[in-house]
């Protein structure tokens, strides 16, 4: 297998593990040097780190912003953030971006949630009734923000993909919802209560999903990371500092992607436009005016930018830009220079 099916592999298999799928539409076949670059799970340690993520299991208690700061200070790093604010209360998937990831990271707060929530019921009520209006808040609800919240109060529609009803306990329900970003949970409790005529009130919350990252394997707590920044710092041995930290492309596993060329990466690097000519191939479902993500043969995540055309319309292109180059994550001078910054192509 060589580099460019390796990186190409990496890429299929953290979209098939995040809930994808990839469908390429080959532009030109190109290879990649294997002077230049690297495939994003054979970086240096160092590297692994500051282009790295942690899924994080958050504890209850602290806020995320104070979760983000003990991570920052174990790693010593200037810089971490998260990619979606989980309540003091809320445990579960906190997605943290380690120093260079950071410039990314925040795309995820975009994605879907799944949450796991207890409800409990102010009354007594029928399983048969539970089951019916738990039901009934599947598509898009009406929502205003609560009283507290830090954004406008104005109401707002939001889509619940999935919902189900776990398990019922007396007056506590069990339920899973799969949903757009900024639905309030507390407020959906409240809401299915008033729906049963018994009131209810969200018991305990538990976030299961935010965008690529989920409550699987890789979801790790404080104390892994605690032991293995000790391991490593005191034996040198990497294998669970690896093991914790997720490359930074499993972060837009979730996007629109789009390959380029040895050639065309420093000048991306440099904040330059993507223009036809420096595409190998790209995925089937990218969009105008949707986030890209964009990529080098190996794999690597080069920046993000957004789409100018559709795929359909990139393909039937022999020239121009396409995509507008947004957030850079890679240095410059990692691949050699071949294309002058604002050149059209």
């Amino acid at each position: 297998m060589d580099l460019v099916e390796k990186g190409l592999s990496f890429i299929d298999y953290i979209t098939a593990r995040a809930g994808y799928r990839n469908e390429w539409i080959v532009l030109r076949d190109a290879e990649t040097s294997p002077d230049h670059g690297v495939l994003p799970y054979e970086r240096k340690v160092n590297d692994h780190i500051n282009y790295g993520v942690i899924n994080l299991d958050k504890p209850p208690g602290p806020t995320s912003h104070e979760v983000v700061a003990w991570v920052k200070k174990m790693f010593n790093l200037e810089k971490a953030g998260h990619g979606g604010t989980l309540d003091p209360k809320v445990t579960g998937v906190l997605p943290i971006g380690l120093a260079n990831s950071t410039k990314v990271i925040g795309n995820v707060i975009h994605s879907v949630k799944e949450y796991v929530m207890v409800i409990q019921l102010h009354g007594d009520a029928r399983e048969s009734s539970v089951k019916m209006v738990v039901e009934y808040f599947k598509g898009d609800i009406y929502q205003k923000p609560p009283l507290r919240s830090s954004v406008k109060r104005s109401i707002r529609v939001r889509r619940i993909y999935e919902i189900e009803l776990l398990e019922i306990r007396d007056r506590f329900i069990l339920v899973r919802v799969l949903s757009d970003p900024g639905t309030y949970m507390r407020k959906l409790a409240h809401d299915i209560g008033l729906m049963l005529g018994t009131g209810a009130h969200m018991r305990e919350l538990r976030r299961t999903r935010t965008g690529p990252y989920r409550e699987d394997e890789t979801l790790v707590r404080l104390q892994d990371i605690s032991e293995a920044l000790a391991l490593w710092r005191s034996s040198g041995d990497e294998r669970y500092i690896r093991r914790i930290i997720l490359p930074v492309e499993t972060s837009i596993a979730h996007l629109p992607k789009i390959m380029i060329l040895d050639t065309a990466v420093d000048a991306i690097a440099h904040g330059a436009n993507l223009a036809v000519p420096g595409i190998a191939r790209l995925t089937s479902n990218v969009e105008r005016n949707k986030t890209v993500a964009i990529l080098t043969l190996k794999g690597e995540l080069v920046a993000l930018g957004t789409a100018l055309y559709s795929a359909k319309e990139i393909a039937g292109m022999k020239k121009g830009v396409v995509a507008r180059t947004r957030r850079v994550v890679m240095p410059t001078g990692i691949y050699p220079p071949a294309w002058r910054k604002g050149q059209p192509g």
